[in-house]
């Protein structure tokens, strides 16, 4: 059995390496044009007597340069390089959000739950799609859409009640911050299970659900 430091170590040595150069437009722009993801700027870091704050001016805003900029960010995202490029002219330091419900929704899980369910993955030889790790230490595991209606039953099936463990579906209406988009002085987000050609399609949320419920419930 893998422990979590040893989790840890596989996956961040296989998360995707950092092109030299590559600036959050262009990322942006290679995740519409390789991935197919549909994408749009969010908030962006400025520096403020020395301190990082979010460009919404909140200072006590929970998410520092990682949240939508505007209300209609669902409009604006985009599956279009063309139009990724043109949005992130205006704002080069902006942060790469992700629309969940389109190609993707995403499993969110605690940090210390999700290497877990990624070591029990491994073991039962499981096929994943990309993963993400936040700086507030949470974990993304995308599946296809369509997983956060299913949540619910596939959680009671395995015993369990939703409300008693920390595992959320995001779909229509949410997204999640894609690497190297950061979180004020956190750090940045980064990828637990890369992307790559291996991992274009998708698992359904029913093939992972049952290492993740029994995480969330040993992390309870």
């Amino acid at each position: 059995m893998f422990s979590v430091e040893e989790t840890i170590a596989g996956t961040q040595a296989a998360q995707i390496p950092k092109q030299r150069g590559e600036s959050l437009p262009e990322t942006a722009v290679r995740y519409a044009e390789e991935r197919h993801w549909d994408v749009f700027p969010g908030t962006w870091l400025e520096a403020v007597d020395g301190v990082q704050r979010c460009s919404c001016g909140d200072t006590a805003c929970a998410a520092p340069g990682a949240h939508p900029a505007r209300e209609d960010w669902a409009t604006q995202a985009t599956g279009s390089a063309t139009v990724a490029r043109r949005m992130w002219q205006k704002h080069p330091t902006a942060s790469i959000l992700l629309p969940t419900g389109r190609t993707f929704d995403a499993l969110s899980v605690a940090e210390t739950a999700g290497f877990l369910a990624l070591a029990r993955m491994e073991r039962m030889e499981l096929t994943l799609g990309p993963v993400t790790l936040t700086p507030d230490r949470r974990m993304h595991f995308f599946v296809l859409p369509g997983a956060s209606v299913k949540l619910p039953e596939l959680v009671r099936k395995l015993g369990w009640t939703p409300s008693s463990l920390d595992l959320v579906a995001l779909g229509e209406g949410a997204y999640v911050a894609a690497p190297p988009t950061r979180y004020g002085s956190s750090g940045a987000v980064q990828w637990a299970c890369r992307p790559t050609p291996a991992n274009r399609w998708l698992p359904d949320a029913e093939e992972l659900i049952s290492p993740l419920a029994y995480a969330c419930g040993r992390d309870r």
